[in-house]
């Protein structure tokens, strides 16, 4: 699972082209968006387009999309659950 966070990590700073921000930079537990990153709704709607393109994974809900995003590892549990696949 470690291996896939630091993965999910990389493929969040390509994606949002978050310059200054390294892999070590997003603490696991972080929050993703309104958090210390400054992300906001715009960059959510590229992480989710980002993960349906990339993990066949929806989120299709506000509601869903807030718990998804709380953090890093949220976000991984909620692939890892939907696609158990593709974590390991």
């Amino acid at each position: 699972m470690n291996d896939f966070i630091a993965q999910l990590k990389k493929k969040i700073i390509k994606t949002l082209e978050l310059e200054d921000i390294t892999p070590d930079d997003l603490g696991d537990d972080d929050r993703l968006i309104g958090g210390e990153l400054g992300l906001d709704s715009i960059d959510a709607l590229e992480l989710v387009m980002m993960i349906e393109s990339d993990y066949g994974v929806k989120i299709d809900n506000k509601e869903l999309g807030e718990k998804v995003f709380s953090s890093v590892r949220a976000l991984a549990d909620y692939i890892k659950k939907s696609k158990p696949e593709i974590a390991n």
